[in-house]
């Protein structure tokens, strides 16, 4: 896991901020997996305008950093996945030109119609054409993923190539097991996360703006012990294999 000295100060100033913000709370909530988690992250709230130039200058930052970390990987559009990927692959391209206009300033972005339009211009797609492209879904959270997949589906069927995958949140937990999903609690085994799996599945790239460990480094460099202790309590409890 990340450690304070580690984090980057871009890092500690977004948790600062989805703290005031009230989009990282702290307390007792009970997740789709019928685990009680003592933190949760609504993305949704990201919903004002320096709210929203905040995450998208992280995900820039992030797809930004692992491209040049790793030089031969690069991607032409982002797709965000109707409906909440959709604000963010546009406000995502416009702060990645920002970043560096020689290296991203032709990056174009596209989403998907949720019901295909018979009129007008018609189809599945708005934006730039997947056809022959090199293509990074853009996303809020992972949870079973499912929408993903979906995503997947329509880049390949659009004639594009999945480059890599980025979502603003990894929980960095296991994948619930039949017991849990039947509300009879965790039955102990080792398994992988659901980034893990799909990392597997597509074989690409599946970047997190934030982890779990980027949010507990954050929070100790904040001087928030007690959220810390929980948070890390609840990394041992389910941290999945990988």
């Amino acid at each position: 896991m990340a450690t304070p000295a580690d984090l980057p100060d871009w890092k500690t100033n977004l948790i600062e901020l989805a703290l005031t913000s009230n989009i990282l709370t702290f307390g007792s909530f009970k997740l789709k997996s019928n685990r009680i988690s003592p933190y949760f992250v609504n993305c949704g709230l990201f919903c004002k305008a320096n709210l929203i130039r905040a995450i998208s200058t992280a995900y820039a930052r992030q797809l930004d950093g692992y491209a040049t970390a790793n030089p031969d990987w690069g991607f032409d559009v982002l797709f965000g996945p109707a409906y909440k990927g959709i604000p963010l692959a546009a406000t995502t391209a416009e702060k990645l030109a920002g970043v560096d206009e020689e290296r991203w300033g032709n990056v174009a972005y596209s989403f998907n119609r949720k019901e295909v339009k018979d009129h007008g211009e018609g189809g599945l797609m708005v934006g730039e054409s997947l056809k022959g492209k090199r293509v990074v879904i853009i996303d809020d959270v992972m949870t079973a993923g499912t929408a993903i997949r979906e995503a997947v589906e329509i880049i390949h069927g659009q004639g594009g190539v999945l480059a890599g995958i980025i979502v603003a949140v990894d929980r960095q937990e296991k994948l619930p097991c039949a017991s849990e999903k039947e509300g009879k609690g965790d039955d102990g085994t080792a398994r992988g996360s659901t980034m893990g799996e799909v990392r597997r599945e597509t074989g690409v790239p599946v970047l997190a703006v934030l982890t779990l460990g980027d949010m507990i480094a954050g929070m100790r460099r904040l001087g928030r012990g007690e959220e810390v202790r929980r948070m890390e309590e609840y990394y041992e409890r389910y941290k999945p294999t990988e």
